[in-house]
């Protein structure tokens, strides 16, 4: 068993300011994004180049942050901020949705398609890839601030979170930088080095993610206010898995069918 001792959310003080490791987590996430989408850029037969994407990275801050906060307000809290709406406002108490987040970048990426003129399914391609080690990056943050921690359990690994109580419990946190984070991001960029038909590494993405968060829910504490949504078992995060897991078995599955020579390409 191991006790944590209550770590400061608050990275660094500058003046009235706070900047807090959540926030520089979102920030490492969009730079390493940033960074791994130019060498993207420089392989031979890349959709996009460079600066188209320093423009998708830019556009994507704002539809990510924005998804995720109103999805968070739509799928967990909506009763709250309906009586409290300027509670929606305040991004520095935390209430981030992966799933709010995901609809707001795949409305981005939509918009900037159509600017760029490709297809949803190519953008989708090029940031999948990308994403992973934001996702890391922000669960470390989760583990920071010691929320969205697990059930109990008796593992040697298990941990007294300072606002758990006094039980052990499952560091899903870090279930979760290791699945959807590490094992994701290997995955996909080996997946993703070589040509492969359109919507597949999209569709590898979201069946991966999928899963990896539908089973990393079992061992993490269901949301307070919601508790178990389905069949006295389902999470409100299982069940917006499942959406992603169908979705991204079906664009695999479309991937396979025979296509014409030359049709096979990467962001």
């Amino acid at each position: 068993m191991i006790v944590l001792p209550a770590l400061d959310p608050v990275a660094v003080q500058i003046g009235p300011l706070p900047v807090r490791w959540y926030g520089l987590m979102y920030a490492l996430g969009f730079l390493a994004a940033w960074w791994l989408g130019r060498i993207r850029a420089r392989r031979p037969g890349a959709l996009f180049d460079a600066r188209a994407v320093d423009d998708l990275v830019t556009w994507l801050i704002l539809g990510l942050v924005l998804g995720a906060r109103v999805g968070y307000v739509l799928f967990y809290e909506p009763s709250h901020f309906l009586d409290r709406p300027l509670d929606m406002l305040a991004i520095w108490k935390g209430g981030m949705s992966f799933h709010g987040g995901a609809l707001g970048v795949a409305l981005v990426c939509w918009l900037f398609a159509r600017r760029t003129k490709k297809t949803l399914l190519d953008v989708g391609d090029l940031i999948t890839p990308l994403a992973p080690p934001g996702l890391c990056a922000c669960r470390i943050g989760n583990f920071v601030n010691g929320e969205l921690f697990g059930r109990p359990t008796d593992l040697p690994w298990g941990m007294v979170f300072p606002q758990s109580g006094p039980l052990p419990r499952h560091p899903s946190q870090l279930y979760e930088a290791l699945l959807e984070g590490v094992a994701l991001f290997v995955i996909l960029w080996v997946y993703s080095g070589k040509p492969r038909p359109r919507g597949a590494v999209t569709g590898l993405f979201l069946l991966l993610y999928g899963l990896f968060r539908f089973g990393v829910e079992f061992a993490r504490e269901p949301d307070a206010q919601l508790g178990f949504v389905a069949l006295g078992w389902l999470t409100m995060g299982q069940l917006l898995c499942l959406p992603m897991i169908a979705l991204g078995g079906l664009l695999l599955w479309l991937a396979r069918r025979p296509r014409p020579s030359g049709s096979s390409r990467n962001g």
